[in-house]
């Protein structure tokens, strides 16, 4: 078993408040966010969190269009353009979803305009990993602090992501891709179509070789399934074959990558699919 290979296809080869809950309604728009925006929005409702100066910091922009507003995932712009691809990363937490993202700019950044939100609980640190690993210019990069379980800003009130994604197309546009990483979840979170296009899910072989036999809809229904960190493999006593043959039963069809970004290929097949999603996007 060689990290990169792939199974699922035969030939080895989903104000920035999100709804509080069942029967509440979501909080108004405004004027919740009071905010800084870059790297990320802030939520201001019950907790005080302090700014971070090393990180350029300001008001949120005036969001109106010239034309209707967008609605849900529409390809087009207000103003007619196709707009970026959005691919969102899932998974649970430590799985390497943040460093995955990283490598993607790293792959992707010379021959595609690309930018990233990501989704903390009460905090920008994936959003400020990325910016101190330099991935991508500091304005292409930005966070949606959640305030709630991660799931709910990316599939239940996904208002909070929608601007962000809008903001970085006007603000740094045209752009060709949009990476939507979300917080550390568990094997059921998957993204609203409404607010991406595709996802990627990533497990990891240290969370056990029974990850993938356990399902879940992160597992069996996301477009991409990346199994990481398979260099870990010998030293937690993660069986790859077993992980391979659950995936299968799991996933049928569908691809699965099985990766390591400590040694080559790193996250070259990954990278590969998703310029394979931009080709069909834009055909």
């Amino acid at each position: 078993m060689t990290s990169g290979a792939w199974f699922g296809s035969i030939t080895p080869p989903e104000p920035r408040r999100t709804a509080p809950g069942p029967g509440r309604a979501p909080s108004p728009a405004s004027p919740t966010p009071a905010a800084p925006r870059r790297p990320g929005h802030r939520n201001d409702g019950d907790h005080d969190f302090p700014a971070h100066p090393p990180y350029p910091t300001r008001s949120l922009p005036d969001h109106s269009h010239d034309g209707p507003s967008a609605v849900s995932a529409d390809a087009r712009r207000p103003d007619g353009s196709r707009r970026a691809l959005r691919i969102g990363l899932g998974g649970p937490v430590g799985s390497g979803k943040t460093a995955t993202v990283a490598a993607l700019c790293r792959a992707l950044r010379e021959s595609l305009s690309l930018a990233v939100v990501t989704n903390d609980i009460y905090t920008r640190e994936d959003a400020e990993f990325l910016l101190r690993e330099a991935v991508l210019p500091p304005e292409r990069i930005t966070a949606v602090e959640t305030g709630a379980c991660p799931h709910t800003a990316i599939r239940d009130d996904i208002s909070a992501n929608l601007e962000a994604v809008e903001d970085l197309e006007d603000e740094v546009g045209p752009l060709d891709l949009i990476l939507v990483e979300s917080g550390g979840d568990n094997l059921t979170a998957t993204f609203s179509k409404g607010l991406v296009d595709a996802q990627i899910f990533v497990i990891d072989v240290a969370g056990g070789d029974d990850i993938p036999r356990k399902g879940g809809p992160g597992v069996t229904t996301a477009d991409l399934l990346v199994v990481n960190k398979t260099d870990l493999a010998p030293y937690v006593g993660s069986d790859l074959a077993r992980m391979a043959a659950d995936v299968k039963a799991q996933r049928a069809e569908l691809p699965v990558v099985f990766q390591s970004l400590r040694s080559e290929p790193g996250v070259t097949d990954v990278a590969d699919w998703v310029r394979d999603r931009l080709a069909a996007w834009t055909a």
